[in-house]
């Protein structure tokens, strides 16, 4: 099969393209920078520079290499996630006019199946772990509803479509070589300067999901029914539980504790409800359908 992987050189892509050219695929990358550029290339992939918002090129990349399979993973994320409320905007403009240019000319070419990158943690599950039928979280306030409405809207976009077989993959919090959840990661740069608290009680549920076990459940999506899948582990743990494992792992200082009040004055009401209204994913879809096998966290919880 010919894949077409938009967002080839992200944290995702470098597994993927890799998982993809040992299961025999012809793979095509698409990056914007010259670094993205190189980073396909020393993959061993097909490699289209161009940006997603330039719908012309976007349709000309389409033409030139006619995939049967389109993986959108376009993502514009910083390098740390102290800076993602500055970034979403612009994140939410490739994903939703990138990402539509991209699925445009995938239609316009004849391509047979497309699979678009979702989201596994703004899922509700109405206080229980959310399967893959569950809504997001479309009323959250400040950038988490903001967030869950772009996830939302691409969803429909590819479910809905008659033009080609549409699936969604929900992945959780991604943690693995190149991510913010690594212990040369930004997350992790941050809890050994001892910027991280627990909000509140912590009681969010976080799915995590490694790189190379997304990529996988990707590979598998390629033959998979259409529909939606919940891409996570097996270990949804909540904030209070997994955050001081995950300082330990990393030989960080313990997190340190801000009251709920506090933390809406100086931060806003999405961090509360962040750390404290999220309800993890069940991966029981995944397991099943596309052979999802995770591997445990290794921070582990006792």
């Amino acid at each position: 099969m010919k894949i077409l992987v938009a967002g080839a050189s992200g944290a995702l892509g470098r597994p993927l393209i890799t998982q993809l050219r040992h299961a025999g695929h012809t793979v095509w990358g698409m990056a914007q920078s010259p670094r993205g550029v190189e980073v396909v290339d020393a993959l061993g992939a097909g490699v289209v520079q161009g940006n997603a918002l330039d719908r012309s090129a976007v349709f000309a990349i389409m033409e030139q290499v006619r995939p049967d399979c389109v993986v959108d993973q376009l993502t514009s994320l910083p390098a740390s996630p102290f800076d993602l409320p500055q970034r979403l905007p612009a994140d939410r403009v490739l994903r939703l006019q990138g990402g539509g240019n991209l699925f445009d000319a995938a239609q316009a070419c004849g391509v047979k199946r497309y699979i678009q990158q979702s989201c596994g943690f703004y899922l509700d599950g109405t206080g229980m772990l959310a399967d893959d039928t569950a809504a997001l979280k479309t009323t959250a306030p400040g950038h988490v509803g903001e967030s869950a409405r772009m996830y939302a809207t691409l969803e429909n976009r590819v479910i809905n479509t008659t033009d080609m077989q549409g699936i969604a993959l929900r992945y959780g919090f991604f943690y693995g070589p190149h991510t913010w959840y690594d212990p040369e990661g930004a997350f992790t740069t941050h809890m050994r300067r001892g910027e991280v608290a627990i909000i509140g009680a912590g009681r969010s549920v976080f799915s995590f999901i490694h790189v190379e076990d997304a990529a996988a459940a990707t590979v598998s999506a390629l033959t998979a029914p259409k529909g939606i899948y919940n891409v996570v582990d097996d270990q949804p743990l909540r904030v209070q539980a997994w955050l001081p494992a995950y300082a330990r792992w990393v030989g960080a200082p313990p997190p340190g504790h801000m009251d709920a009040q506090t933390a809406m004055q100086q931060l806003g009401p999405e961090s509360v409800y962040y750390q404290n209204q999220l309800d993890g994913a069940s991966n029981h879809k995944a397991r099943r359908v596309l052979g999802l096998n995770p591997r445990p966290q290794p921070w582990g919880v006792v």
